[in-house]
Formats: C-alpha cells, sequence, structure tokens
C-alpha cells in the first residue's frame, strides 16, 4: 500500500495514507522530499516551497492561503494554512455539464408498493407525537404492544418522540409541521398512529392541513385529552394497523422508486478520496437509473458552492442555488454568528483545515451529475436526480431532514466513526480499514479498500450489491442496535 497520495496533478500538497516520520525521504513524481516533521495519518505536506500568502492547492482547488512560509516537506495545517473565505462572492453562471455513461441495470428492488406510488423498503409501525407533552404516552403505548401484541411480521415499531410542537412561532412552527407530516406519509411506515394532547399549538385540525392527503387505512389519529385512557385508545389503534399490515408484501419494484440521502460526519483527510467519491459514483449510478439522490449540509457547501452552481440544470435552478448558499449565510448572520466557524475539531484532528478543504471533500458524494432543483427544509423531492436540500450539517439534524424529504435510506460516510442512526435506514460507511475493523459494530461498508489497491469501479460494484440486500430488508448496524432518533431544525425561539 503506497503511504501517500497526490490527489490531483496541480495539488502542491499530498496526503499522508500512514503515519510518516521526521526525516523520511518521500518520493513524489520526480522530487525527493525530506520531511520536516511527523506527517500523522491523513493529514497534507507540502510537495513543494508555498510563499506567504500563496494558496494551497488540494483536489486541484484552492483550500486557503500559507499564513506563514511553508517549505516542501513541511506539515500543512491549522498552524500555516487560513481560509480565503471572508465574504459573499458574486456568483456568475458558467454551466459545466459532464456526460454520465452508464448503463442501465436489471436489478430490481423487493419493496414495499403504497397506495401513492412509493415504495417503502421497510415495512415499520409508528408513533408520531403532535408535541412533546405526549413522549412518555407515545413510549408507554409502544411498551404495552410488544408486550400484549405479535410484531414478527413488520420490521420495527418506534415513538418518534421530539421536543417541539408548542410554544414555536412563523416558520419555525411551520417547519416543525412539515417535518413531522414528511414522517407521518414516509413509505417506509406500514402504520402511523398521530398522538395529541389536544391543546398545544400544533392542534389537530391545523397539523392535518398541513398533513394533506394520506392513507386513512395506514394514518390513525388520538387526542390525549379527548379520551378517558389515552393509552389504552392507543394500543387498540396499534391493534388495528398491525392487523392491516399483516397484508403487505414485499414485491419487485425500480430503482426509479428510490430516492437516497447523501451524507457525511465525522470526516477525516480521506473523506474526499474514499468514501465521499464512492457516494457520488453511487448517485451517478442511481440517478442513471432513473432515481434520485439528495445533497445537503449547506454550511460544508460554502467554498465548493461554485462548483455545484456550475452543474445547475438551467439558469433557474443556477438562481436557486445562488438563494440556497446566501440565505444560510444570513441565517448564521442574524444570530450574530461566524459563518465560516468550520471544520469541527474531530474534523481537524482527522486532516481536514479549512472549510474548502471540508467543502471540496464533502461535495464529492453528489457526484457528476447535473442539479436539477433546490428542495426547501421538510419538503417532498418532486423531480429525479441531483437534488440540492436546505439543511445545516449536524449529523442527526441532515439526516432526517433527507429523510424528510421522501429518502429510504442515507448512505452516510464517517472518517472518525458515530453509532447513531435517523428513522430510516442510515448505512455508515468508513473512509479508512482502520476505522471498519475498529469499529465493526458501529460500520456497514468500507470505502477504505480504495487506498488499498482495489479500484473505484470495484468498490462501487460491491457498494451497490450491498445497498440493494439492504433495501430488500438486510438491517444495517444501527437497526440491529436499535439506535434510531429524529431531530427537527429549530430555527426560532421558544415561547
Amino acid at each position: 500500500m503506497p503511504k501517500f497520495i497526490k490527489i490531483n496533478p496541480a495539488d502542491n500538497v499530498c496526503v499522508a495514507i500512514a503515519n510518516l516520520c521526521k526525516g523520511e525521504t518521500i518520493t513524489v513524481g520526480d522530487k525527493n522530499i525530506i520531511l520536516k516533521s511527523n506527517i500523522p495519518t491523513g493529514h497534507k505536506f507540502a510537495v513543494e516551497d508555498i510563499a506567504n500568502g500563496e494558496n494551497v492547492i488540494k483536489y486541484g482547488h484552492s483550500i486557503g492561503h500559507a499564513s506563514l512560509y511553508i517549505k516542501k516537506g513541511d506539515h500543512v495545517h491549522i498552524h500555516n494554512l487560513k481560509t480565503n473565505l471572508s465574504h459573499d462572492p458574486k456568483y456568475l453562471y458558467s454551466p459545466v455539464h459532464t456526460e454520465i455513461n452508464t448503463e442501465k441495470s436489471n436489478l430490481k428492488i423487493n419493496g414495499y408498493l403504497r397506495s401513492n406510488g412509493e415504495m417503502g423498503i421497510r415495512n415499520e409501525l409508528w408513533i408520531v407525537p403532535t408535541v412533546g407533552c405526549v413522549n412518555g404516552q407515545a413510549q408507554a403505548i409502544v411498551e404495552l404492544v410488544k408486550q400484549e401484541l405479535d410484531t414478527t411480521h413488520i420490521d420495527d415499531i418506534r415513538a418518534y418522540t421530539h421536543n417541539y410542537g408548542c410554544s414555536q412561532l412563523g416558520d419555525d412552527h411551520e417547519n416543525t409541521q412539515r417535518a413531522l407530516a414528511a414522517l407521518v406519509k414516509h413509505p417506509n411506515a406500514g402504520g402511523v398512529l398521530v398522538l395529541s394532547l389536544g391543546c398545544e399549538n400544533n392542534l389537530l385540525k391545523d397539523f392535518e392541513k398541513i398533513l394533506g392527503e394520506y392513507d386513512a387505512h395506514r394514518v390513525r389519529f388520538l387526542v390525549a385529552q379527548e379520551v378517558e385512557d389515552e393509552i389504552e385508545a392507543g394500543f387498540l389503534i396499534m391493534k388495528e394497523l398491525l392487523e392491516t399490515m399483516k397484508t403487505d408484501r414485499r414485491q419487485p419494484l425500480p430503482l426509479s422508486l428510490l430516492k437516497v440521502g447523501l451524507k457525511c460526519g465525522g470526516s477525516d483527510g480521506f473523506s474526499g478520496i474514499t468514501a465521499n467519491p464512492l457516494s457520488g459514483a453511487f448517485s451517478d449510478w442511481i440517478i442513471s437509473q432513473g432515481g434520485t439522490s439528495i445533497l445537503t449540509e449547506v454550511p460544508e457547501m460554502f467554498g465548493a458552492e461554485t462548483i455545484l452552481m456550475n452543474r445547475a440544470e438551467n439558469g433557474q435552478v443556477f438562481d436557486d442555488i445562488v438563494q440556497l448558499i446566501n440565505n444560510f449565510k444570513q441565517y448564521f448572520r442574524r444570530y450574530g454568528q461566524p459563518i465560516y466557524e468550520n471544520p469541527s475539531p474531530g474534523n481537524k484532528d482527522g486532516g481536514i483545515t479549512t472549510l474548502e478543504d471540508k467543502s471540496l471533500g464533502c461535495t464529492q458524494k453528489g457526484g457528476k451529475s447535473k442539479v436539477v432543483a433546490v428542495i426547501n427544509y421538510a419538503r417532498p423531492t418532486l423531480k429525479p436526480g441531483l437534488n440540492l436540500l436546505n439543511a445545516p450539517g449536524n449529523d442527526l439534524v441532515s439526516t432526517s431532514a433527507l429523510a424528510m424529504s421522501g429518502c429510504q435510506i442515507v448512505l452516510f460516510t464517517t472518517g472518525r466513526g458515530t453509532p447513531f442512526g435517523s428513522f430510516v435506514p442510515t448505512m455508515k460507511i468508513s473512509t479508512n480499514s482502520q476505522l471498519y475493523n475498529f469499529k465493526h459494530n458501529w460500520i456497514d461498508f468500507n470505502a477504505g479498500q480504495i487506498l488499498e489497491g482495489k479500484s473505484m469501479e470495484t468498490i462501487l460494484y460491491e457498494l451497490i450489491n450491498f445497498f440493494v440486500k439492504t433495501c430488500n430488508g438486510v438491517k444495517l448496524k444501527h437497526e440491529r442496535n436499535g439506535f434510531r432518533e429524529i431531530a427537527i431544525f429549530k430555527t426560532g425561539v421558544t415561547l
């Protein structure tokens, strides 16, 4: 296995694949470079002298500028590299469209066809509280059902508790309503009990307006203040829903019905080399089959946003991406927070230095396909192809947001590791083999094999096969471990 990688011929840094020692001689092309310090795995070292103020190039793009004179062989990180991001640039649409030549696959997904034509890859029974005040009752109903009823014919039973639904105003209140409505109508649920208290801001009559059309055989409602024993009443409704779900069967369905979320968290210096490009290749593949992929984490597009903008399908989509980026910057400013206060401490430990460094790796999850639409938070995606979603970088919030836009599954790349799971299958893809082997109880798939000589094409083929098995019912690690949560994007005051 090589000790380092130069990602792009234009780069003036390389990335260490293994720990490198001070004094070691590294040959890069026709240059012999003596390392001036130890270079940890995933970190960068200079392959040529870089003057103070000169741009540092990685992925063929600037990731910031040298804040000191950097000598060939120096470690390049937070002590001598600073971001170039400090203002709002003026954006110009310069279309760059790449033709994706991928053959149509004859693969099918054995999924659940819902009455509205959507596909579920799980058949689960959920309770969705309209307000946090009934979280305890929701959990109690679930526990009673598990104790008293046969649930072996469904994939899971859950109460998706949260702290919202009351004491919110304006857009913040509407975001919560739309998020919960998206949860109720998600195709991975074969039955849903909507549990209300009865006096909250998110009154059931108002919530039903947001909900719109729904399958009355699959979605039921209960107001706790209107019955003597809401746990007993909820239990009886869940019993009826379980009975309805007994007739549900998987059937072969086309790949075009799939909507796949793209997310990274706990990134390291290999994220933009292995797992994120692999997710990008998968995104291009699923789009070529008529399916949909969704990329989010807007703050982690800063510094690489022009790459996505120039891949916009047309001028209107370009304008929508510009608005997406600028509105999120304004969101930071409204709360008096720095826009470019990223990456996280864990990212830096893993070798990522600036936001440009992180963003150029992050956006690779979107592959090379055209961007066909921009989606607002908790709104459904309507157009097949690559969509951008308005949501933050926070792992659980953004993963929930992807699922609330209709994704049946999320590909989650990570270089540091994380055990959580959203309310849809959340496939953890490691950027390196060390993490995969060390946290095998968390990680589902190893993209680190790319560093060990396996081709991207080979690993993509393996990922597709594993993905299909997952969609057909094989549970991911977080599902087996019972880690399933939702998080709603809060954007306003609490009364």
